[in-house]
């Protein structure tokens, strides 16, 4: 076969390819695990009974500032680890400084709580709930996530699962805030993110594994 038939043959039937097929498929995973997460939370842990009152306090916003920022900057992330390629050093602060800003205004907070008050600062009264809850919650987000990344070409596969993880339990944590009775943020600092770290942990030992291509 001479090299232009060849070529010929290979361009036959070759279709453009779709530039909105990555922001298309992780809209309807986030929007489907939202829409989940948000349906079991009210079955199951309910929306908090002051919610219309507390949401129009600066605190509450501050509360839901920490999973909607990670959401943002793991989205970002993702979206560039589903192609190959991609250089995503600059999604870093993304998720590094939404971590670190909860950290440091916590520091704060307890810096200028009394010592013998700090402890029930950081454990609030749900401590032994909240990341499991949020843990539960992030499940359909997960799944959602997951086959979003599944029909692209990640190449690395453990980061990719990783920062999947991780912004699935972003959208969990956003639906856990309608729940949530804890305003204090050296208990977010703690818990909220050992409960996104659960997924993240768990995308990351299962990327290799589900995201092969």
């Amino acid at each position: 076969m001479k090299t232009d038939d060849l070529i010929s043959m290979l361009a036959t039937g070759v279709t453009p390819v779709d530039q909105h097929v990555v922001s298309r498929r992780f809209a309807i995973a986030i929007a489907a695990g939202a829409a989940v997460a948000i349906l079991l939370m009210a079955s199951t842990l309910h929306f908090r009974a002051d919610l219309a009152d507390v949401a129009v306090t600066p605190l509450f916003w501050a509360k839901v500032a920490l999973p909607l920022s990670l959401l943002l900057g793991a989205l970002w992330m993702v979206t560039r680890l589903a192609r190959p390629g991609m250089d995503t050093r600059a999604c870093w602060p993304g998720i590094s400084v939404p971590f670190a800003a909860v950290w440091l205004g916590a520091a704060y907070v307890l810096a200028g709580t009394p010592t013998g008050e700090r402890a029930a600062a950081i454990l609030g009264q749900t401590w032994n709930v909240c990341p499991f809850a949020i843990a539960m919650l992030s499940v359909p987000a997960f799944i959602a996530v997951f086959w979003a990344l599944r029909g692209l070409a990640p190449t690395r596969l453990r980061l990719a699962g990783a920062v999947g993880g991780l912004l699935s339990g972003a959208v969990a944590t956003l639906a856990y805030c309608l729940h949530c009775p804890e305003m204090g943020v050296a208990f977010w600092g703690v818990w909220y993110v050992l409960g996104m770290l659960v997924p993240t942990v768990i995308g990351a030992m299962l990327g290799h594994r589900l995201l092969q291509w």
